[in-house]
């Protein structure tokens, strides 16, 4: 936190441009802008506003709040800023005097705002926003790239300058021209080392002409363009000699004395953050600290000293409920333990009590009770290593955890590799655990012993590392999933020895995806979820799934299939059986008072009937569906589940009796999970973060939510140290090649994480991390953060696109789209009509439209709408969501390529566009190839902006058919076969923005020879990655775990794929509505098709 003095200190980093290495400190300090006198610089640390003297001094705040505020900008004359800030729930754009002030909001969507700029008058700030692209442009709206937008110092509806995605854009001085990084791709922009199809380049607008022009054009990123103060050239930073570095090049037309040159020469970490004032004094970050330079001299680091205590606080109070990530409940059904922000925590059942276990900066999870309910076991990562711990009642007198108020606790566990997921054996002496993430073993509390029951050839190391498994009821074998013969994807059910002998046996052989198993405590049935009848995605794997059943001997499947009327009579049988025996134990006088012939809890062995196991496998749910867990009763006459039928998961109970299946309790759940008590009478549900508890035995509708009062006193900052080096750890052993780039990792974290004090909330502590994952110069590898504010502004829809050109006042309809509720009612909305008020507030040249839109979504609002030439008239509709707009928005792009294919190719051939990979859009290819497309001759698939998935397989396929077959009915040929693959020619589009599996299938289809790719090289990004969502919430991180292999044996992470047949869609030709990609992809195939 810069909450203190900051001293200079010297280090083993070296900046190399000549004068006397100086050490980095422990600042983080981000997006400086220097005044245009060049006598102040404003930059963002700690989440808010500074400003210091360009010479070094006291730095003081001009903004102090719990928001995020930073992207600072000055306006020409230097008296105004223009910022970023999050007070609302999303980055809107502020200004504010120079000098400090109250701080003036002027934008009001829901999109981020990014600052960048004033007009020469000052009248005005750009910034770019993710909105509404132009729809008479031909840009995909899915591609979400930011426009180019002003907005009016004194309020008012912004106005889009452009719609190519840019970035960092700012004005000539004569306000002639626009100087803007392109974005045109989708990447982590702190992603280095980077000279594929991603990297960004620096572009030229001029304002009159409406002309785009390319300016830098090496393979390296340029970013950060800043005008030299004569207008003759730019300054930039470009990573062109290995290191992101201030640069200087002329301006289109222009010529420099000593041509394109670099200015500073940093050595392993990148310049951030470039402006430059009026007398070319250029100021920037580097590695967190702040710099000047001016061209042919040194730069000279700024001393920043910080003399008032920043916005964060050590302590942040937070409530637990609604915020409970797992649970495990007791023995005696009394009391729940649930983990909640990494922590642990034991309530009551009955009670709002509720005792916190564990106070660490560490995540704890994998909570388990120990048999006997004394105990409490669970996962912690601390010290870098994760280790199994027991807790334990320290004083006998106190029954219960949540009212225990000394306890204590012991590592149990802890290898090298690190242990998660501690489960007890029935018995107690005995904890299974997975150990490096893909091993499980099993240890003995006695001797302290541990062996291996499942091998690390049976699993892969992901990023969460689950493997599931349960104990058998008399502790000896244990139930697991695995992932046998490489076959990652596709998991088995398996019976190992708890001792470690013996082989794995595999007891589900069905090829499918069979997971999740659990061991029924009869001890004769085992449950899992299986894929083996569903739905089966496309998409190589996923699917609906079943709960699976498998009796382990004849007796068991003999118990379980009785009719009603046979469980009816065998009860009525050991009635009499027992009463028999009780009266002889009576006149046999052998029965002794107090103490009870057989014990209750005897625990059977259990048996196994290998032969025909296979053949005592049943399915018990009667209708696939995604399921997120289930659990049998005690008398195994019941199967409670959690299934999404119906939007989220909902709690269900098949009566295998009755042969009766209904809905017990709706939940609408995104996230579920539940547990039975021991006595079989309790369920207990976590929905959403919320326990419930519910009736069993008899009505389930009276569900009651478990009342917990505990809150948790978080330590943020230590919060985000734990973080960092759990990242940097997983990064390490998962990262899919164990050399990680050549990048000297150990020194990565020592460099990076001496920063993390420096910082006081969750966005900075993700652009950190970014810049140390970006050195890895790695496809899927970031930490999003992702803010989770419930009362954020959301800006309606009306389902329309805007003519951006109109300038009031009112808002002019340039597209109604199909599915607008402007439609309904078959009211007809001619393109052109104005909107000009809302809600009767007459949209005047100060009114943002956006505002009157606000938290609108589903609510009546009243239009008054001017038709061109027609007399005003007032509608009422209800609003939409900005993502339902969008996804019209789509849809008619869509439908505008089919219909441009079907004029090009004069109705020969089809196209359809395939956004990602994903089981839903494979539908839809299906459905467009083999229903609207069947007839023509060729077919055109447009695989640009695909941001992946997993498609590779099922659409090289379905595109690779061969006619093998022909059916004839009297003389008449008809279909043959192949009859679900596609067998004429095609030819795919890809762009610089495919990714994922959006470069996988392109590359596979043009290695396979199906056709030629149209369109610009790939980067490469195939291979397979998994995203981890951390325990604060607003954050999730991944990286590459599994390379892909291409033909030639090369990783196709980091090869890019260059195209058949090259054509760019320049910003200029894109925006006068032309395709040239699409155009070209047409005259290729219809050249093929005609020989």
């Amino acid at each position: 936190m810069l909450n203190r003095f900051f001293l200079l200190f010297f280090m083993g980093f070296t900046v190399a441009f000549g004068a006397q290495a100086q050490a980095p400190r422990e600042n983080w300090i981000r997006n400086p802008v220097i005044s245009p006198d060049g006598q102040t610089i404003v930059f963002h640390a700690d989440g808010d506003l500074y400003t210091v003297p360009s010479t070094g001094g006291v730095a003081r705040p001009l903004t102090l709040n719990e928001a995020w505020e930073g992207e600072p900008v000055w306006s020409a004359d230097g008296k105004m800023l223009a910022f970023a800030s999050d007070r609302y729930g999303n980055l809107d754009v502020f200004v504010m005097p120079a000098t400090g002030g109250r701080a003036t909001r002027l934008t009001y969507n829901d999109a981020d705002d990014h600052p960048s700029g004033f007009s020469p008058d000052g009248k005005s700030v750009l910034f770019n926003s993710v909105r509404q692209d132009n729809p008479k442009a031909h840009i995909n709206p899915r591609r979400r790239m930011p426009e180019l937008y002003s907005i009016s110092l004194t309020g008012g509806t912004p106005r889009q300058i452009f719609t190519t995605g840019a970035m960092q854009a700012r004005y000539s001085a004569d306000g002639s021209k626009i100087l803007y990084l392109r974005e045109h791709a989708r990447e982590n922009f702190f992603r280095k080392h980077d000279t594929s199809s991603f990297a960004r380049d620096i572009w030229l607008y001029d304002v009159a002409s409406k002309h785009h022009e390319q300016l830098t054009k090496n393979p390296a990123a340029d970013h950060n363009p800043v005008w030299m103060p004569n207008g003759t050239g730019y300054y930039f930073l470009s990573e062109r000699n290995g290191v992101f570095n201030i640069w200087a090049d002329a301006a289109w037309g222009q010529t420099l004395t000593d041509g394109p040159h670099q200015i500073t020469h940093h050595k392993t970490f990148p310049v951030r953050g470039l402006s430059v004032s009026d007398d070319g004094t250029l100021s920037y970050s580097w590695h967190g600290d702040l710099y000047t330079v001016r061209d042919g001299q040194e730069p000279m680091p700024v001393d920043v000293r910080f003399g008032a205590d920043g916005n964060g606080r050590d302590v942040l109070p937070l409530g637990v409920n609604g915020e409970i990530s797992e649970f495990a409940l007791s023995p005696d059904g009394k009391e729940a333990a649930f983990v909640s922000r990494g922590e642990v925590f034991v309530t009551s059942m009955d009670f709002a009590t509720t005792k916190r276990i564990t106070n660490t900066p560490g995540e704890e999870r994998d909570v388990a009770f120990t048999p006997d309910g004394k105990g409490l076991l669970f996962a912690g990562e601390r010290d870098g290593r994760w280790r199994i711990f027991e807790v334990r009642r320290a004083d006998a007198k106190e029954t219960h955890f949540f009212t225990a108020t000394k306890i204590s606790e012991n590592v149990l566990i802890e290898p090298k590799g690190g242990a998660i997921q501690p489960t007890p054996s029935p018995d107690g002496k005995k904890i299974a655990f997975t150990e490096a993430r893909n091993t499980v073993r099993v240890f003995t509390r006695a001797d302290k012993s541990v062996v291996t029951v499942l091998p690390d050839t049976f699993n892969h190391d992901s990023t969460t590392g689950y493997i599931n498994f349960g104990w058998a009821p008399d502790s000896k074998k244990l139930v697991v999933d695995m992932a046998s013969n490489g076959r990652l994807f596709f998991t088995n059910i398996a019976i190992v020895n708890a001792d470690g002998s013996g082989e794995v046996r595999d007891i589900s052989l069905s090829g499918y995806t069979d997971a999740a198993p659990k061991w029924h405590t009869s001890g004769g049935i085992i449950t899992w979820f299986s894929g083996r009848y569903g739905r089966r995605d496309h998409g190589s794997h996923g699917a609906n799934f079943d709960v699976m059943a498998a009796f382990l001997n004849q007796e068991a499947l003999d118990q379980f299939s009785r009719s009603k009327e046979e469980v009816k009579l065998d009860e009525e049988a050991e009635d009499v059986a027992k009463k028999a025996k009780e009266e002889a134990d009576k006149k046999s006088k052998k029965k002794k008072k107090g103490k009870k012939a057989k014990k209750e809890d005897e625990v059977k062995p259990v048996v196994i009937e290998w032969d025909n196991l296979s053949e005592r496998q049943q399915r018990l749910t009667i209708n696939s569906s995604e399921l997120a867990d289930a659990v049998l009763s005690k008398d195994a006459d019941l199967l409670f589940y959690l299934s999404s039928f119906e939007g989220g998961y909902d709690l269900w109970v098949h009566d295998f009796r009755e042969e009766e299946t209904k809905k017990l309790v709706s939940l609408d759940a995104d996230r579920a999970s539940l547990s039975l008590s021991k006595d079989g009478k309790t369920l207990v549900v976590l929905a959403d973060g919320s326990l419930m508890k519910i009736d069993a035995k008899s009505d389930a509708k009276k569900s009651k939510p478990v009342k917990i009062t505990a809150t948790l006193d978080l330590k943020p900052d230590a919060e985000r140290t734990e973080l960092f080096g759990h990242i940097w750890r997983r990064t390490k052993d998962i990262f899919y090649t164990d050399t990680l780039h050549g990048v000297d990792w150990p020194f990565m974290r020592k460099a990076y994480g001496a920063k993390v004090s420096a910082i006081s909330n969750n966005r900075d502590f993700a652009d950190l991390t970014n810049e140390m994952l970006g050195e890895l110069n790695a496809s899927h590898t970031a930490v999003r953060y992702r803010p989770r504010n419930k009362k954020a502004d959301r800006t309606a829809a009306l389902g329309v696109a805007y003519d951006p050109t109109f300038v009031g006042p009112g808002m002019r309809i340039m597209t109604v789209y199909a599915q607008s509720p402007l439609r309904k009612g078959g009211k007809a909305i001619p393109e052109g009509t104005i909107i000009r008020a809302l809600d009767g507030q007459a949209l005047g040249a100060s009114d943002n439209y956006y505002a009157l839109l606000k938290n609108h979504a589903g609510q009546r609002l009243r239009l008054t709408l001017v038709p061109p030439g027609g007399t005003p008239f007032d509608l009422v509709i209800k609003p939409v969501s900005g993502r339902d707009e969008a996804g019209w928005a789509y849809l008619a792009w869509v439908k505008e390529r089919n219909e441009l294919v079907e004029k090009l190719s004069d109705g020969r051939l089809g196209y359809v566009h395939i956004p990602n990979m994903s089981d839903s859009v494979y539908r839809v290819v299906y459905r467009e190839l083999f229903g609207r497309h069947f007839a023509k001759e060729g077919i055109v698939l447009d695989t640009r902006d695909n941001a992946g998935g997993d498609l590779m397989e099922d659409l090289n396929r379905l595109l690779d058919g061969k006619v093998y077959t022909r059916n004839v009915s009297r003389g008449r040929e008809v279909q043959g076969e192949p009859i679900t693959r596609w067998t004429k020619p095609s030819i795919v589009i890809a762009n610089e923005s495919n990714y994922s599996d959006g470069h996988c299938f392109p590359a596979t289809y043009q290695t396979l020879g199906l056709g030629k790719v149209v369109g610009m090289p790939i980067s490469g990004t195939c291979t397979y990655a998994g995203w981890e969502g951390l325990m604060t919430g607003d954050m999730f991180w991944g990286v590459p775990q599994l390379g892909i292999h291409d033909r030639d044996g090369d990783f196709m992470e980091g090869k890019q794929t260059e195209p058949d047949i090259r054509v760019n869609n320049d910003p200029n030709s894109v925006e006068r509505g032309e395709d040239k990609q699409l155009q070209r992809a047409v005259e290729a195939l219809l050249a093929q098709i005609d020989g």
